[in-house]
């Protein structure tokens, strides 16, 4: 197999059909935070948005599910989707800074996200949100994203909030510090160049 030319960009495309859910997914994490998504779900696609601007992946989705029944398959299915496809464009992980953590104010709101791209793939979430609803998006689905991201990228990942009153601020800082810890974690450590950032010598 060829080396990586120098500079070339870590990108992954995933797709994945079932009964209840098709999704077309391309991800470049070496990216200016080019993003273009249309899920079905409005309020998804906005903090699809936010997450891959704030974390500089370019980032297009294209998902079609059953959300005239809700958007719980929608939502999951693209975080497993997404979760692939981060861990297919890290390779073997070589050089990367592995761990990575921001804390995202928003107005009244205050999110931490903290990841270390560690091969365990699990969430630890603790998210206070004053009210269920968002427009049409159940706020509990931000949850079922952010597991399905992290246990098939091989994350983990932390959320805590912090501070917040309004729901759309709290959620939209959630992606946004997700999206900037795993620019940091997935980052490349120029002083580790082709290691691996581990005492077992595996990720």
């Amino acid at each position: 197999m060829d080396e990586p030319k120098a500079g070339a960009h870590r990108t992954a495309s995933v797709e994945r059909t079932t009964k209840e859910t098709d999704i077309r997914l391309s991800l470049d994490l070496d990216g200016t935070g080019a993003v273009d998504v249309e899920t079905g779900v409005p309020f998804f696609d906005h903090m699809l948005d936010a997450f891959g601007r704030h974390g500089l992946f370019d980032l297009s989705v294209r998902a079609v599910g059953d959300i005239d029944v809700d958007a719980h398959h929608t939502v999951e299915d693209v975080g497993i989707v997404l979760g692939q496809a981060f861990s297919q464009a890290l390779g073997d992980k070589r050089g990367i800074a592995r761990f990575g953590s921001q804390f995202v104010p928003m107005d009244e709101a205050l999110v931490l996200a903290a990841c270390d791209v560690s091969g365990r793939g699990q969430l630890h979430y603790d998210v206070a949100l004053p009210i269920e609803i968002i427009g049409t998006f159940d706020t509990t689905l931000a949850k079922e994203f952010f597991v399905a991201l992290a246990s098939n990228a091989g994350v983990t990942l932390h959320v805590r909030s912090f501070a917040g009153e309004n729901a759309h601020h709290i959620i939209e800082a959630a992606f946004k510090a997700a999206g900037r810890a795993l620019c940091a974690a997935c980052a490349p450590n120029p002083r580790i160049e082709g290691l691996l950032p581990s005492t077992k010598g595996s990720l």
